[in-house]
């Protein structure tokens, strides 16, 4: 159990490192050019695993057309996560994308069936509350990279929606549609932006960024194999810390008092939210041994 802790940090470690990288990144390439980038890095690393599994597992998948519609949210949140990057604090940007499972909470009756008793349907309230507060909502805060942001991190709750619809699908096949769209988003943008020529170091950190996030997620999904969720899903909310971190040491950044309380929030309704939930499907599963 240890181990998948250990695992769960390393991921979302990774994670904000790779976040870090990528907002560097944005002073020199566009936001296509990384997503390009970032999707042939990782389809090279992928593809061979596609083809070991044949193409049974892509012939045999379940709902083709909620495959793509996750891919293309998840093009769409990463491409507003590197836009909001571009303006925002990385501590900022971070606050707002942890409030996609409060958001999953929100809809779920909706896109899932689900019901949301009234404990949740408060933590979500309060989660809300924590979003505006981060925000502080003026003339000034409400920005591109704001709205991107928010854009963002509701496109990353439709995204883990979907996921939960394709329960049982090959990582694979998962993450090739998710590359793949990547990919298809990234020329598209290259061509009408242009392509800015990298160095060696550049071309390199450009490929430590593909690796990095497959790298991350691998560390998160070992977790979750060696731990149980209840223990080690909590844990993704060290993103938080080291977005601050990361954000002062490299850039410069001094959260205000409002991120940092709205993150607070924002972290404490979504922890509520998740153990509310394993109590409750733990109460479901004693039932069902009566």
């Amino acid at each position: 159990m240890s181990l998948g802790i250990v695992m769960m940090l390393a991921g979302f470690f990774l994670f904000a490192a790779n976040d870090t990288l990528g907002k560097w990144l944005l002073g020199t390439f566009t936001v296509g050019q990384i997503m390009l980038v970032r999707a042939v890095v990782g389809l090279s690393i992928i593809l061979p695993l596609i083809v070991r599994g044949g193409v049974t597992p892509i012939r045999s998948q379940p709902k083709p057309w909620l495959q793509v519609l996750r891919g293309v949210l998840s093009t769409l949140e990463a491409s507003l996560f590197f836009w909001a990057l571009s303006t925002l604090p990385l501590a900022s940007v971070m606050t707002y994308y942890l409030a996609g499972p409060i958001y999953v909470t929100a809809l779920s009756p909706w896109l899932l069936g689900e019901h949301v008793g009234w404990r949740r349907w408060s933590a979500v309230c309060v989660g809300f509350f924590g979003v505006v507060l981060a925000l502080s909502p003026s003339g000034d805060s409400l920005s591109f990279g704001a709205f991107c942001a928010l854009a963002g991190s509701f496109s990353y709750a439709c995204f883990m929606i979907a996921t939960r619809k394709l329960a049982g699908t090959s990582n694979a096949v998962l993450m090739g549609w998710q590359l793949a769209t990547a990919l298809v988003f990234g020329i598209v943008m290259v061509a009408s932006q242009g392509w800015t020529p990298p160095s060696q170091i550049d071309a390199l950190l450009l490929a430590v960024l593909g690796i990095g996030s497959l790298a991350g997620n691998l560390c998160v999904n070992l977790a979750l194999k060696l731990a149980p969720a209840s223990v080690v899903v909590p844990y993704q909310y060290t993103l938080i810390v080291w977005g601050i971190l990361f954000g002062y040491v490299v850039f410069g950044e001094v959260s205000d008092i409002k991120t940092l309380a709205g993150a607070a929030i924002i972290v404490g309704a979504g922890l509520f939210i998740f153990l509310r939930e394993q109590q409750l499907q733990r109460q479901k599963r004693r039932q069902a041994a009566v």
